[in-house]
């Protein structure tokens, strides 16, 4: 294939993922619609509920739905990774030099998180969130559309590979962590207002919310020292090189910081003072809504030498 056609390749598998995707998006509201009226396992067994029930019913068509939506997701992490590889090989570099770039393959990293994730500690339920962000991201990475080419010259170093990568990789355990902290939040509340006798629907048949808040907790310990290597090494390295000096406090530096200062204070209040809760997880969201702002807000509203990112 000539450079042309993988370019073109890609814009249609990406275009393509981004589609599946939101297939999958709907398959797993459809998982939570369809459980709605469905009580926990413990109940339906103590009443002696049986397959011909209507509740009985409705669980099947929710893990149906919800087997649709896990097996959607999977197909749109495989074409878009096809996406992304085309788009690097069409530029003939790694393919996140810009936002457009970099929007499609961070969802890339975060479906990948999450499907392995879903593995380890069956956080299916997050896939509501996970996709549906997706989705978002993918649609409006269009809207920042540009050719294949080549870099701009301050791109043109291996701390590209280094430093967006590690990014990535701590972006998309942030957004499972954040994912999680959302639930969390809905779930205590949940466990706080609502009788036991009516407690039915999807969100009595996944974790507690302890349960919930402990896997956020491990997700964002993970992901911090990535992000302390992205943001506080790595970063001010390449400056060194691309600009003469580590730090210029360049708003995209001030930002980056700023996620690090509210991530670090989340860790910190967990590991010291057995920090818990809701306040934890409203820190946890704060942090990333940071992390948001430092990749999409700056590069399109506030000038700076990272505007090349666009």
């Amino acid at each position: 294939m000539t450079l042309e056609q993988l370019a073109q390749f890609s814009n249609y598998a990406i275009a393509s993922a981004t589609g599946v995707l939101a297939l999958a998006f709907v398959a797993y509201v459809a998982q939570w619609s369809f459980a709605r009226n469905v009580a926990p396992e413990r109940e339906l067994v103590a009443a002696g509920k049986g397959a011909s029930d209507p509740e009985q019913s409705g669980e099947e068509r929710s893990t149906m739905a919800g087997g649709i939506g896990f097996s959607l997701t999977m197909l749109a992490a495989v074409i878009l990774f096809a996406g992304v590889l085309a788009r690097g090989l069409a530029a003939e570099r790694v393919p996140w030099g810009n936002m457009y770039e970099f929007g499609c393959a961070a969802i890339l990293f975060a479906l990948t998180s999450y499907l392995v994730l879903v593995r380890v500690w069956s956080i299916d339920w997050v896939g509501p969130i996970i996709t549906g962000f997706g989705t978002v991201v993918l649609g409006l990475s269009m809207l920042v559309y540009v050719p294949a080419g080549p870099l701009v010259p301050a791109l043109h170093s291996y701390w590209l590979v280094i430093h967006v990568l590690a990014a990535m990789i701590s972006g998309a355990a942030f957004l499972v962590g954040a994912a999680a902290s959302v639930l969390y939040l809905v779930k205590s509340r949940a466990e706080r207002n609502t009788p036991e006798d009516e407690r039915v629907g999807f969100l009595w048949s996944i974790p507690d919310s302890a349960r919930i808040d402990q896997i956020a907790y491990r997700v964002h310990a993970f992901a911090f020292p990535i992000w302390t290597f992205a943001a506080l090494i790595a970063g001010p390295i390449w400056a060194q090189y691309a600009w003469g000096r580590y730090w210029g406090w360049d708003p995209k530096e001030v930002w980056a910081f700023i996620t690090w200062v509210v991530y670090a204070g989340y860790l910190h209040a967990r590991a010291t003072a057995g920090w818990k809760g809701k306040a934890a997880a409203i820190v946890a969201l704060i942090g990333f809504a940071t992390f948001v702002i430092s990749f999409v807000g700056v590069n399109l509203f506030v000038p700076g030498l990272h505007g090349y990112a666009k």
